[in-house]
């Protein structure tokens, strides 16, 4: 992580830059209540149609996150396949298809967890689901969240080609080491009650895999709503976009106060950093705003 303006908070998280750290060997960090800082990999791949290149480009991304001591990799929305006009049921995989059984290796192969996107076959032919995975170090399926939010916006419309997950389904929570990790995906993020239903469900971390559109004002938006669900939740916030074209990029982690700790471009790139569950714990005790709140988030009635 880079400087930070004097008189701001202690960093939650320090970057690591990949290139930095010797090969297979993380400081395993634990602080004085036992609580050990996990060490996470931003991803931001250049997705493409074909599934197979972009399994190639998952398994160079486990390989870097492995040589570094990451803890976590976190990939971005629509890992399995992506076409920047639209993805529907022919992108679609089950849970025991390629793409799933490949992370499952990779993960169980380089002891590195990985939440990541993908297309799931919807409940009729003409739909599919966008879709998170979150697998353990061992390789185990932990959940699947899937998108709430259709992104019916700027233009697009995904409920043309794809059904919405349940809202009332139970959040997806990952535990590593002293910090549980929520997952949301892109438009999502547009929803603070997505993230606050995540971090009422026991959240530290929020976790955004993106394939963020590109246009006016929109790397703005991007970068603005992350710091906001940051900043609102006292968490931190990994939002990982997609690089390549049609997409923004600008994957960037953020602490609880809001600071940007970790920004990338719109290249394909990976970056490390640590996440101090001490550090994080010391804001929310400066910013109790969680526990000073008067209203919770409940799932909205079917629309008819």
């Amino acid at each position: 992580m880079g400087p930070r303006p004097p008189g701001t908070p202690e960093a939650v998280a320090r970057d690591r830059r990949t290139d930095a750290l010797p090969d297979a060997q993380a400081d395993d960090e634990t602080d004085e209540q036992g609580a050990a800082s996990v060490r996470v990999t931003i991803g931001q791949l250049e997705i493409a149609n074909d599934h197979a290149a972009n399994l190639l480009a998952v398994g160079s991304a486990f390989a870097e996150a492995s040589r570094v001591g990451s803890d976590l990799l976190v990939l971005p929305e629509y890992t399995s396949g992506y076409d920047r006009r639209g993805v529907g049921p022919e992108h679609a995989e089950p849970l025991d298809g390629p793409f799933v059984r490949s992370l499952a290796a990779s993960a169980a192969e380089t002891g590195v967890a990985v939440v990541a996107g993908t297309t799931l076959p919807g409940s009729r032919p003409d739909r599919a689901v966008n879709a998170v995975v979150a697998l353990d170090a061992s390789g185990s399926l932990v959940g699947v969240y899937r998108k709430v939010h259709l992104y019916d916006a700027f233009g697009q419309r995904e409920s043309d080609r794809l059904e919405p997950g349940a809202v009332d389904a139970p959040p997806l929570l990952l535990r590593l080491g002293g910090l549980t990790f929520g997952v949301l995906t892109c438009y999502d993020l547009r929803f603070p009650e997505s993230a606050r239903l995540l971090v009422d469900a026991g959240a530290d971390v929020l976790v955004c895999p993106a394939a963020w559109a590109d246009g006016p004002l929109k790397a703005d938006h991007w970068r603005t709503l992350a710091r906001a669900r940051a900043i609102e939740n006292t968490a931190v916030v990994v939002a990982v976009g997609q690089a390549g074209k049609g997409v923004t990029g600008r994957s960037l982690l953020v602490g609880p106060d809001g600071q940007v700790g970790l920004e990338l471009s719109e290249r394909p790139e990976l970056r490390t950093a640590d996440i101090d569950p001490r550090a994080l714990a010391g804001v929310r005790e400066r910013n109790p705003s969680l526990a000073n709140r008067r209203y919770v988030v409940r799932p909205a009635e079917p629309r008819s």
